[in-house]
This record gives structure tokens, C-alpha cells and sequence, in this order.
């Protein structure tokens, strides 16, 4: 498999990195996390004119007709700039939601798990998944697993859907603010949401419902609202965003330490610092080896592995980073914290560490159990 990048591709890797650079400096940076994370709406139309969300629709739809690893590639710059928002959502939901396409329209995402949602209070739809979980019980069939009109009833229903206008304004107004450790994420309970997905996956008419496009019809089983290849895209690009966080991170230590002087020589000349150093780069580089390829093979079981490794290098790397700034890497003006936060929070999305690691266990072999959040292999099919 040859995992070096296209001149092509390394000319639209240069380009988005150019365009955060002019529309999402540091100054930018600083002024989000005074405002408390909102989106900045200007931000979010250039970011749809570049083609950030529009990446993978087809030419003939107004996309740019790309794939996942060029999308890969632009989500790993959005992570290293720490650009915040629901992109990988409303990259998603470009296919589905009017106006997202074109960064007119901001989507957030109802994971499932029981994990809270980001930018609710702003958002102009909300993703609640191709196939909606409504009686965990339901998912104790086996043929539930495989087999998405084995669910009627109470349990699982085969659907697309988003929720906005009306619908989406009553469940924001009920829904309650959560204390993020991020502070470009604000965060919302999304119990009010789980009621709504409830709603969508009995064709509730009280919903207004769009459908997904692309969406898996295979449920993936566990407790996430997102089954197939919906959920595993969300988070492999989450993935690339916590690659281009690590990557970042170990800059700015490397910066550090050649410039940093103690004891009359840089710091970097000492052997502690240089084994942080070369340990960060040692966890970058495998998880963008990991990431790149399962961009290109879409594989479940390959982009578990990917999100376990990028997430480990993207909160290892910042909390290294923050060791070699010493003192200073301590205080709210040092960027690093904001790197570390966004790390935490982003291992928690999409799929967390004990879920991959579920997932390339039951890889290794037949399973008796049910298949694990987002794998979909030979366990599933027995």
C-alpha cells in the first residue's frame, strides 16, 4: 500500500493550511475562546467556499467530488489549527442538511453513548443517525446486528434523519448546559435529543426528518445512535484531528526547547528534554501511518485502531508539550492547555478507547458477545 501523498494532494493540504493561516491566526484563536467557543458564522462560509464540508459530494451535486483520505488530510489542518465547531458533523450532514454544504448552516451530531452534544445551542440541525436506538433490549437478537429489518416496533427502526427548524428549537430550550472542559466546546445534555431520536425511529410525524445520504443500512449494535459507515467516518475524522493536534503540539515543544535557555544552554540540549521530544514523534508518526491507511481501506476495524492511536498522541503529546514550557506551560496564555482540553475532549467523540479497544478484540477472533460499537466484520456475521 503506498501511503505517500499525491502532489494534488499535497497541494490542498498546503492550501487549507494557508487559508487557516489568513482567516485563523492566533489572535483568532484567543478572540473564540473569549466568546466561549461560538462559531464564528463568517468563519464557517469560508470554510464552505474552500470546500471543507462539500469535499466529498459529487461534482454534479456541487461538491468537489474528493474522498476520505483528501478529507483526512483537511480535517488533520483543522486540528492542528484547533478550529472549533461541529466540522466533522456538518461535513457529514453536506449531503443532507440545506445550507451545510456551503458552511451557510451549522449541524452538530447526536453520537449516542450518552455523550453530550456540542454547539446545540447554535446549531441549525442535528444529526440523530441512520438507525436510531430506541430499546437497548432490542439489540440482544442477534439477527438485530446484521440485519436492520429484523427491528420494528420499540427497538431499532432502518432511518435518516435530522432534526430542525421547530423541533430542533423545542429540544434546545429544554435541553441544559454542561460544563466543558474545552473552552472552545460548549457542551449541552442530550437526553431531550434522545427523546427526539425515539421520535424519528417510530416515524414520529412530529419531526421534521431529512435523509442522510451515504448513510450504512447495517446497524452496528452497542448503545451508539450511529451505526455503519456514518459513525466510523465521524470518527476517523476526529482521528485526523487529534493527528494534526499531536503533530502541532510536538512543534511547539521542539520551538520551545531550541529556544528556551537554562543553565546557559537551550534546553533542548538536555537528554530529558530530547527523549520527550523523540516520544512524541514516535506516537505521530504510527498513528498518521494508521490514519492515512484506513482513509483509503474505509475499514472498521483499521480506523478503531487509528482513533486509539491518534487520541493517545494527542493528549500525550500536549501533556508532554506542556512539561518542556515548564512553568509557563501551566498558565492560561500558553496555547498548550487549549491543545490538551481539546484532546480530552475529542477522546471521549466518535468512539473512546475502551470501545476501540472492544473492537479490534473481537477482531482477533469469533466473539460469543454482541458485536461492539462500529464493528460490522466476521463477528457480526458469525
Amino acid at each position: 500500500m503506498d501511503l505517500q501523498l499525491s502532489d494534488d494532494q499535497r497541494a490542498l493540504r498546503s492550501g487549507m493550511r494557508d487559508l487557516l493561516g489568513a482567516v485563523f491566526d492566533r489572535e483568532a484563536l484567543r478572540a473564540a475562546v473569549e466568546r466561549g467557543g461560538t462559531v464564528d458564522r463568517g468563519l464557517w462560509r469560508e470554510l464552505g467556499a474552500a470546500g471543507l464540508f462539500a469535499l466529498r459530494l459529487p461534482e454534479e451535486a456541487g461538491g468537489v467530488g474528493l474522498g476520505l483520505p483528501e478529507a483526512v488530510l483537511l480535517f488533520e489542518e483543522a486540528g492542528r489549527a484547533l478550529l472549533p465547531g461541529p466540522l466533522v458533523a456538518t461535513h457529514l450532514a453536506a449531503g443532507a442538511v440545506e445550507g451545510a454544504a456551503e458552511g451557510e448552516a451549522v449541524v452538530t451530531a447526536l453520537e449516542g453513548g450518552g455523550r453530550p452534544v456540542s454547539h446545540l445551542a447554535e446549531a441549525d440541525a442535528v444529526l440523530v443517525g441512520p438507525g436510531v436506538l430506541t430499546d437497548p433490549a432490542a439489540l440482544t437478537d442477534p439477527a438485530a446486528l446484521t440485519d436492520p429489518a429484523a427491528l420494528t416496533g420499540s427497538g431499532v427502526r432502518a432511518g435518516s434523519g435530522a432534526l430542525t427548524g421547530e423541533a430542533l428549537e423545542g429540544f434546545v430550550a429544554e435541553a441544559g448546559p454542561v460544563r466543558s472542559l474545552d473552552p472552545l466546546t460548549p457542551l449541552h445534555r442530550a437526553e431531550g435529543l434522545a427523546a427526539a431520536a425515539m421520535g424519528l425511529a417510530r416515524g414520529s410525524e412530529a419531526y421534521q426528518v431529512e435523509g442522510l445520504a451515504g448513510a450504512a443500512s447495517g446497524l452496528a449494535g452497542g448503545s451508539e445512535a450511529y451505526p455503519g459507515a456514518l459513525c466510523r467516518e465521524g470518527a476517523l475524522l476526529t482521528a485526523a484531528e487529534q493527528l494534526g493536534s499531536a503533530t502541532r503540539t510536538t512543534e511547539m515543544a521542539v520551538q520551545h526547547a531550541r529556544t528556551r535557555e537554562q543553565f546557559g544552554a537551550p534546553i533542548g540540549s538536555f537528554q530529558a528534554v530530547k527523549h520527550l521530544c523523540a516520544d512524541m514523534l514516535a506516537r505521530t508518526e504510527p498513528a498518521r501511518s494508521a490514519l492515512y491507511a484506513a482513509a483509503l481501506t474505509a475499514d472498521p476495524v483499521e480506523i478503531a485502531a487509528a482513533k486509539l492511536l491518534a487520541d493517545e498522541a494527542a493528549v500525550r503529546n500536549a501533556r508532554d508539550c506542556l512539561q518542556i514550557h515548564g512553568g509557563m506551560g501551566f498558565t492560561w496564555e500558553a496555547d498548550v492547555h487549549l491543545h490538551l482540553k481539546r484532546a480530552w475532549l475529542r477522546a471521549s467523540r466518535w468512539l473512546t478507547a475502551a470501545e476501540s479497544e472492544e473492537i479490534l478484540a473481537a477482531a482477533l477472533g469469533p466473539s460469543s458477545g454482541p458485536v461492539p460499537p462500529l464493528y460490522s466484520g466476521s463477528a457480526a456475521s458469525g
